[in-house]
């Protein structure tokens, strides 16, 4: 007997749209589980349905943070997977991307036949996949990944974790994980007990997983949007100084820029920022 395949769908609804209302569309990277969103499914307008692309059940994708970053598939070919999950529709629809979401999300539109797009793509805290933004692995450094992944794990754990800018400035990784654990620990996020190597290990998982959506992106060379852009960039955004983050050369068709509260993790929980999310997916 083959064993039951208990892996999770790639689309995910976590609310049916009414008829003649809009479904709305998230691509979603994994890092975070997909029911992150059941408090976005709320927050919509009555009528609407959100279905939640998970990246996480794609195997080529998922495993490749668990075996190094280095995963067998392209942009192109998830992107072309995705589309296959859209279910046929007459009347509008939305599609959004968080983080490297947004990335496959911009490539599902160049992939798909004109009448069959969306009105608006909405890009939640996604950096563009542009030359500016494509550095090589080395150039992600311990200083930079411990502050993301303290980010991570304060949305994780329902807490906010941020260790001290100066134990974190020119570390290296083992005293960087220790500031980490501290402020974590301090925040309620982690137990005293927490051994510092168990907190490696997802470290090291959470870091694979970046380094694959960096050599994903390498080779990935997008054409200009279809359509108009709608960006909500988060105020602890991954990229602070960058109000548009590099989106502008590829919206020919406009860039509208929205700043929602939180960071890139706890910006699809937090009420407030949902606030300033769930209109912008319904407007037309």
């Amino acid at each position: 007997m083959r064993p039951r395949d208990v892996r999770p769908p790639v689309a995910r609804a976590f609310r049916a749209a009414a008829p003649g209302h809009r479904t709305v569309y998230v691509v979603h990277p994994g890092a975070l589980a997909a029911q992150v969103y059941r408090g976005l499914a709320d927050a919509l307008p009555e009528g609407d349905g959100l279905t939640v692309l998970d990246l996480g059940a794609v195997p080529s994708y998922a495993e490749a943070a668990l075996t190094g970053g280095r995963a067998a598939t392209t942009v192109e070919a998830l992107a072309q997977g995705l589309l296959g999950h859209l279910e046929p529709t007459t009347t509008a629809y939305t599609l959004a991307g968080w983080s490297f979401g947004g990335v496959l999300a911009l490539a599902m539109t160049g992939a798909m036949p004109a009448e069959r797009r969306p009105e608006r793509l909405v890009l939640l805290d996604s950096i563009a996949p542009t030359e500016e933004y494509k550095q090589p692995d080395d150039a992600l450094e311990p200083e930079l990944l411990l502050g993301w992944f303290a980010m991570y794990l304060g949305a994780k754990r329902g807490r906010c974790v941020v260790p001290d800018p100066g134990a974190l400035a020119g570390c290296g990784t083992d005293e960087g994980l220790a500031a980490v654990l501290d402020a974590a620990v301090a925040a309620g996020a982690l137990l005293p007990e927490t051994p510092l190597p168990g907190l490696r290990k997802l470290y090291e998982t959470y870091v694979d997983g970046l380094l694959r959506n960096n050599r994903l992106t390498a080779p990935h060379h997008p054409s200009p949007a279809a359509l108009p852009l709608v960006l909500v960039k988060a105020e602890r955004s991954l990229v602070p100084g960058d109000p548009t983050l590099g989106w502008q050369p590829l919206a020919p068709h406009g860039l509208t820029v929205q700043v929602c509260p939180g960071d890139h993790y706890t910006m699809l929980s937090r009420p407030d920022s949902l606030d300033v999310i769930a209109p912008l997916l319904h407007a037309v």
